[in-house]
């Protein structure tokens, strides 16, 4: 689950806070291939001001509230080098499905596409990771049907004792073509955290927002395990 403040709805053009509730990720892996699915099963929004006139077809909000169900993903990660090697390179692609409701301003209710490809390796006790691909994510513009964007993500963590220290930073950034789209804007977050346990394992992560349309700061609290 996560909580982050003032974060922008684009559709809706309000800023509040948000809670997201039952956040998930689920991964197999099969030889080389791991499938994932991933995503948020609520969102709950507080209004706090408006930046913009909301989109055609939201709905106001009466009371201030506003809640939908979360994006869902379907990825598949591939490995592209030998089991020996000490550095990983692999492939990631996969589609976000359109489970919001467009209606409330949260989200899109739009199908997205991504690939990208990623290298991850160790330096003594310190692993480090990093991808970067192609977004291809549908717009409410008639004009604009769909936008390119670039994706990003990198990732330190320090592995030496049961604490885990990590940092780490991902986004989205569109092409200089043309300015931002409503509802695909630049996103970026920095986020810090600390994970207890290895195969049973709890993380906490504080997030700072680095672009307009992401939260200014929040908190993320994430529980797995390993089998």
């Amino acid at each position: 689950m996560s909580r982050l403040f003032d974060q922008r709805a684009s559709l809706a053009g309000v800023d509040g806070d948000l809670w997201e509730i039952g956040t998930f990720a689920l991964a197999w892996r099969t030889g080389r291939v791991i499938l994932e699915a991933a995503g948020t099963a609520q969102r709950r929004f507080s209004e706090k001001s408006s930046f913009a006139a909301p989109y055609t077809d939201v709905k106001p909000s009466d009371d201030g509230k506003r809640h939908d169900s979360g994006d869902y993903r379907l990825s598949t990660i591939v490995r592209l080098t030998p089991n020996n090697w000490r550095s990983r390179g692999v492939l990631r692609f996969g589609t976000r499905l359109p489970t919001t409701d467009n209606t409330t301003g949260l989200d899109r209710d739009a199908i997205d596409v991504f690939a990208t490809v990623g290298v991850a390796t160790a330096v003594g006790t310190l692993s480090l990771s990093g991808e970067s691909g192609l977004g291809i994510h549908t717009t409410r513009e008639q004009r604009f049907e769909q936008d390119d964007l670039f994706l990003y993500a990198v990732r330190a963590e320090y592995r030496r004792y049961a604490v885990v220290p990590s940092l780490s930073a991902e986004g989205q950034m569109h092409g200089t073509a043309h300015s931002e789209i409503r509802g695909v804007e630049n996103l970026g977050e920095l986020r810090a955290g600390l994970r207890l346990g290895v195969r049973y394992w709890v993380r906490v992560e504080a997030v700072h927002g680095y672009e307009p349309f992401s939260p200014s700061s929040g908190v993320i609290l994430t529980a797995g395990l390993i089998r």
